[in-house]
C-alpha cells in the first residue's frame, strides 16, 4: 500500500492520540488540517527537531525531510494552512 508521507504522519499522530483519548485528526476538515500544520510546525522547532541537541545529525536530517515533505503535501491539499517554522 502506497501512502503519502502526510497520511503516514496523520496516522502516527492518531495512534499516539488514541493512547491519550484524543479525537482522531482527519484531512477532510479545515480545522484538523490546521491542527496538523500546527503539530508539524511544533515538531520543526529546533528544540523539538533535535530533542534539545541529543539526536544524531542523521536522525535530525531524516526527521526534517519527513516533516517538510508532510508540510508540502498538506499545503498542496490546503494552501490556506499557516506554518511558522516551515517557510514556504
Amino acid at each position: 500500500m502506497n501512502t503519502s508521507t502526510l497520511e503516514q504522519y496523520v496516522e502516527q499522530k492518531n495512534q499516539w492520540g488514541a493512547i491519550f483519548g484524543s479525537k482522531p485528526l482527519t484531512l477532510s476538515t479545515a480545522e484538523d488540517r490546521q491542527k496538523i500544520a500546527d503539530c508539524i510546525d511544533s515538531e520543526l522547532s529546533p528544540e523539538n527537531l533535535t530533542c534539545d541537541g541529543e539526536l544524531p545529525r542523521a536522525e535530525v536530517a531524516r526527521r526534517y525531510k519527513m516533516l517538510t515533505r508532510a508540510a508540502q503535501q498538506l499545503l498542496s491539499i490546503d494552501p490556506s494552512v499557516k506554518f511558522y517554522e516551515y517557510s514556504v
